[in-house]
């Protein structure tokens, strides 16, 4: 159902890398086919916007960033509406809708969107459609695809209140009495509701929503050999289905090449959040068996000739570039091979419909089409559906076009999942399986993000090692898979791999005329602080660290800084450390275990408890395989160092496998020597991570 006068509701997004800005201008271009008309704005355009007289709905997507924080674009705002001062009425006129982004790798899922809408709860505007918590990890598209498809009946639904209308068909009836409009009822779309809460039933809808595609001629369907579906090829019922596929995205971006020359940027131009500094590799130690089934690297960096300074415990970034190999293969498909050395102007495109259009500010206004594929866009990044949609008008073959729609559209999600989410298909991937498949360059600069820097955690002490910065990584491994038949490394840690191999095997034509190693290439590194995973302030504080694997890495410059410091005052009183540590072999992957032996011998290191999960056993009773597991072990000192001796723990590693098993392991041991439920020992982790005492550096 859509009525002839259109009706304005506020559209306002807050992004740290891009998502969501690129949800909420989805959401602004399908306004229009639903009779609506979205007024977007950042939310850090206060300037634009007052919601303290705003009287129209208001609909918000938000993103999470950092330890839970709001994104820095909506840093203002949330300091804004979280002034204790404001009444509980300040915002009673006020009906929203909220979109939240985040990762459930992370501990704090969704936080930012959540901390907004508890504040907007407490100031007590109302919402108008349920909250929607979207997982990066899962698809953000299982979330934000039904949600905004519910927006328009819950919109619908709020102009025909206004207008006192009761007369609403039975059939919109049906679909908005499942959206809530209690003024603090809200329901988290999960993959287990969002199809209940969600779908619509709508013919009225049906025939506003996005563009249908007819279903294609019997004679374009794979033939019946094809009973299974894969990335090229689908099956029924989607492979016969009419399709539902998104709007065509307008163009902004024109790309023109120039004749003239000169220098790329510099890369410290790529960078926004500090000063960056260029560092030559001077040192490269393989720290794993060749039979090891990963393959660990500790990299020393020689930082002394410069104003970088860090702590034991902070991370750094690493401006990395694409494969080679791949923006070269990238160049050949464009067609432009002959031209990767040219300059090129990139500029916003006259006449173009997408609103509040700019050049990406990771894309130079000016640089060679090798140096902004190599340098500036995630060429790996996977396909979102916007971008599938617009590599259908790319595309010439009828089949590869049928297929790349069924990608897109609502009927094929789940294939997308399967074959393009979880195989981790990239650009490339689909270039290679879509060979008729010929995108601009200028759609590329509008559709692939960012090529964002990879951090790590710095390995080392500087009053240790005055001068060196040390990290420790795993070479990323992708295997191959049918939706992808080529196997690859990390982007990054590929790349590094590469880069140090001079070091770690040299050859007798690679040393110098004295037998030394050569001088290694530079790397472009800023800081990126960590305020919190810090030693404590109070050397007589104890504290125990659980690193499993590469999780260790921030532990060593733990123990070296402990060490230098216990060596400059023997007079200080130091409290007692633990680490818990655990790999698949001893004899293969066992980081760092002449250097823990040696903190152990020397007293800066009190105990080191370490288990082997890959290692077979010829004892009756078999030991524990993994480090939640040997901590169990220890319940006693663990809620003695925490409870009594008001000590920290710390946990580096893999977030789904390790960390939250650590997690649970803690709350069981409180559970315990506290005597109390697990309710009241989760309670008792909750204070200890607001007083910080209780510290994470984990990734996914």
């Amino acid at each position: 159902m859509c009525c002839d006068l259109k009706r304005r509701f506020l559209l306002l997004y807050a992004t740290q890398k891009g998502q969501a800005k690129a949800i909420a201008e989805e959401i602004w271009q399908q306004a229009g086919v639903h009779g609506f008309e979205a007024d977007m704005h950042c939310i850090s355009e206060t300037d634009k916007y007052n919601l303290e007289t705003e009287k129209d709905p208001v609909v918000i997507v938000i993103s999470t960033t950092g330890n839970g924080d709001p994104p820095d674009t909506a840093r203002k705002f949330v300091k804004k509406i979280r002034d204790t001062t404001l009444p509980p009425d300040h915002f009673a006129h006020l009906q929203y809708g909220l979109l939240g982004l985040g990762d459930s790798e992370y501990t704090f899922f969704c936080n930012g969107g959540k901390t907004v809408d508890r504040l907007l709860q407490e100031l007590g505007a109302q919402h108008f459609y349920d909250t929607g918590l979207a997982d990066d990890c899962v698809g953000l598209e299982l979330v934000v695809d039904p949600w905004i498809d519910g927006l328009w009946l819950a919109l619908r639904k709020v102009f025909l209140l206004q207008k006192g209308k009761e007369d609403m068909s039975s059939s919109v009836d049906a679909v908005s009495s499942s959206l809530s409009t209690a003024p603090y009822n809200v329901h988290e779309l999960n993959l287990s509701s969002e199809v209940q809460n969600l779908k619509l039933e709508d013919e009225g809808a049906r025939s506003s929503d996005v563009l249908s595609q007819k279903l294609v001629d019997v004679n374009l369907v794979p033939s019946a050999r094809d009973t299974e579906p894969s990335l090229v090829h689908s099956v029924p019922p989607v492979s016969q289905s009419a399709l539902n596929i998104p709007p065509l995205p307008p163009e902004y971006i024109e790309v023109q090449f120039q004749d003239t020359h000169g220098e790329n940027p510099h890369l410290s131009s790529l960078i926004s959040e500090g000063a960056t500094f260029e560092v030559p590799i001077t040192k490269a130690v393989q720290l794993t068996r060749e039979d090891a089934i990963k393959t660990a690297l500790l990299l020393e960096l020689d930082i002394a000739d410069t104003v970088f300074d860090y702590q034991p415990g902070d991370a750094f970034c690493i401006i990395c570039p694409n494969s080679t190999n791949e923006v070269q293969e990238l160049l050949q498909i464009l067609g432009l091979s002959e031209r990767g050395e040219c300059f090129v102007s990139v500029r916003v495109k006259q006449g173009t419909k997408k609103k509040g259009a700019a050049r990406p500010q990771h894309i130079p206004e000016r640089s060679t089409l090798r140096f902004i594929l190599t340098w500036c866009l995630e060429i790996r990044a996977i396909p979102k559906k916007a971008f599938l949609r617009a590599l259908v008008e790319c595309t010439s073959d009828v089949r590869e076009k049928r297929r790349l729609q069924e990608l897109c559209s609502k009927q094929g999600a789940s294939d997308y999942t399967r074959f393009v989410r979880d195989c981790n298909v990239c650009l490339l991937d689909l270039l290679r399986a879509f060979p008729s498949c010929k995108p601009s360059l200028s759609l590329l600069i509008e559709h692939l993000p960012k090529l964002q820097s990879r951090y790590y955690s710095v390995s080392s002490s500087n009053l240790y090692q005055p001068g060196k910065l040390c990290f420790v990584f795993n070479i990323v491994e992708f295997p191959a898979c049918p939706a992808r038949p080529a196997s690859r490394k990390g982007v990054c840690t590929g790349w590094l791999a590469d880069l140090v191999a001079p070091l770690l095997h040299p050859t007798r034509s690679t040393l110098d005329t004295k037998g030394r190693r050569p001088s290694s290439e530079k790397i472009s590194i800023f800081t990126r602080p960590n305020n919190t995973f810090h030693l404590p302030a109070n050397p007589s504080v104890p504290f125990i660290m659980v690193g499993p694997g590469t999780g260790i890495s921030p532990f060593i410059g733990f123990l070296q800084h402990r060490q230098k410091l216990r060596e400059e005052h023997t007079d200080w009183e130091f409290g007692e450390t633990w680490l818990f540590f655990g790999c698949r072999h001893q004899d293969r992957d066992y980081l760092f275990k002449d250097e823990l032996r040696c903190f152990l011998e020397n007293g800066t290191l009190t105990h080191l408890k370490v288990c082997f999960s890959r290692d077979s056993s010829t004892t009756e009773a078999a030991p524990p395989k993994y480090v939640q597991d040997v901590i169990r072990l220890y319940a006693k000192d663990v809620a003695r160092v925490l409870l009594k001796e008001r000590g920290y723990f710390y946990v580096c590693g893999d977030k789904k496998h390790m960390a939250d098993g650590v997690s649970d392991a803690v709350v069981d041991i409180l559970s315990m020597e506290m005597e109390v439920d697990k309710l009241e020992a989760m309670k008792v982790l909750a204070t200890l991570r607001e007083a910080k005492r209780y510290l994470q550096d984990v990734w996914s």
